[in-house]
């Protein structure tokens, strides 16, 4: 497989000096022309491509909470710290017995330029933003033992992992997916430190790892595991032969140890949810680059077994991206379009249903969304925490910001979101990995 691109609105120059490499962008903007708006909904707009060399480069540098600073709640909400002082603070999971989770990881290290330029050029330019240091590799746990809001003890519970990410305890096993592998290790309630040697169950597709992240949740009846898995580049650039395996979800089948694609063409698939009056599997995918700023909204969609999702070679169900080739009508076909778009290059991540939460009424039948913010769009969008209302199972209307405030008034990076799940009470934490804190939203003491 090759892709074409046409001479966009950056340039480039790279010069290598001992081994250091240095990377320099003259960027002539290439602005937006639709409301961010226009990205969202069941049926967003989508216009022409404008394909581009290289991505519009707007990266929002970090600036980080100061002088007690924090991010602005909805009306109805109020939001506070649940713990603070993190590395790089990715996802979380709950635990029975209320004990929190948090995995500290970054993409593993990696400095190789035969991913292709651009994709070597985006990591350098993401790691102005904090994401180019070293994964701390570990889990961290937090328990809130007076059950105040705020966690007043931390313990590193797992370490010496491999940039993990997802979580999820079946029984008394607690499953990890590492960047590279799934792994399980025995666990105990109430258990602080797990000194157990990380069983590996399979090995996940890696390598460059141009989406490192890997998700896993456990089926309702704890039979399965459904585990994330982003593709190897933006439309299979770097050749079919590193996209084996990727850009799906896989099931696990616990009791065979079994392994099978679930659902394909899913370019980044992140956030992993059962919708509680369906049962069904959604997740949160992030869209392609390089065709403009208004393409392609990043969306949630429910899962079908065995369903195609487009990428590389269309988006939005049948909508055909021409920079691939060879194109393979037939499966464009049968391309599923998603259920709900929730806007462009908002790298929106993890998701919560909303539905069990102590929240106002207002915020208690739908799904958060994380959106960790763009990288490549002007004006800048994500980065910030919104809410999709549910009814009968589906989304309806527009998306509600719950969460904003993470960029300050010159668009620097306070903070950036990055998982949400619901506490044992039914507040929604956010982790953010650039504010280093875990954030606590609960139900404004105004309306209680």
């Amino acid at each position: 497989m090759r892709t074409r691109s046409k001479l966009g609105l950056a340039a480039l120059a790279v010069v290598l000096v001992g081994g250091a490499a240095f990377v320099r962008f003259i960027v002539y903007p290439e602005q937006a022309t639709l409301e961010a708006s226009a990205g969202q909904g069941a049926s967003p707009t989508l216009p022409a491509p404008n394909p581009t060399l290289m991505p519009t480069v707007n990266i929002a540098r970090v600036a980080r909470w100061e002088n007690g600073a924090k991010p602005q709640a909805a009306d109805g909400l109020q939001v506070a710290a649940y713990a603070d002082g993190f590395d790089h603070p990715r996802w979380m999971y709950l635990l029975p017995n209320g004990d929190v989770l948090v995995a500290e990881a970054n993409k593993p290290q990696t400095d190789d330029p035969s991913t292709g330029v651009a994709d070597w050029v985006a990591d350098k330019v993401k790691s102005l933003a904090g994401a180019g240091v070293k994964s701390p590799d570990r889990i961290v746990l937090l328990r809130d033992a007076n059950g105040d809001g705020v966690a007043e003890e931390r313990h590193v519970l797992l370490k010496d992992l491999h940039s993990p990410f997802g979580m999820a305890l079946v029984g008394s096993d607690l499953y990890v997916a590492n960047a590279d592998s799934l792994v399980k290790v025995p666990y105990q309630a109430g258990q602080t430190e797990i000194t157990a040697t990380p069983e590996k169950l399979v090995d996940l597709p890696s390598g460059i790892n141009h989406h490192w992240t890997k998700n896993v949740i456990a089926s309702p009846d704890g039979q399965k595991l459904y585990v994330t898995v982003g593709s190897n580049s933006n439309v299979g650039e770097n050749g079919l032969d590193k996209e084996t395996g990727r850009a799906a979800i896989w099931e696990y089948t616990i009791r065979t140890k079994q392994m099978r694609e679930y659902a394909t063409g899913l370019r980044n698939p992140n956030g992993l949810g059962f919708e509680p009056v369906t049962g069904k599997l959604w997740t949160a995918v992030n869209e392609r680059d390089e065709i403009g700023s208004d393409l392609v909204p990043d969306y949630i969609t429910s899962v079908q077994e065995g369903g195609f999702y487009g990428w590389p070679y269309s988006y939005w169900g049948n909508h055909v991206d021409a920079r691939v080739e060879p194109q393979k009508p037939d499966l464009v076909a049968k391309a599923i379009a998603p259920d709900y778009a929730v806007g462009t290059h908002t790298a929106s991540l993890g998701i919560a249903f909303s539905q069990a939460s102590s929240l106002p009424e207002a915020w208690k039948s739908g799904l958060f969304v994380a959106q960790h913010g763009s990288w490549n769009r002007r004006p800048k969008s994500g980065y910030k925490v919104i809410y999709v209302p549910f009814k009968d199972g589906k989304p309806t209307g527009q998306p509600v910001d719950a969460l904003t405030g993470f960029l300050n008034a010159d668009e620097k990076a306070q903070g950036r979101p990055v998982g949400v799940i619901l506490d044992k009470t039914g507040a929604l934490l956010v982790s953010d990995d650039v504010g280093k804190t875990i954030w606590r939203v609960s139900a404004s003491t105004r309306t209680q």
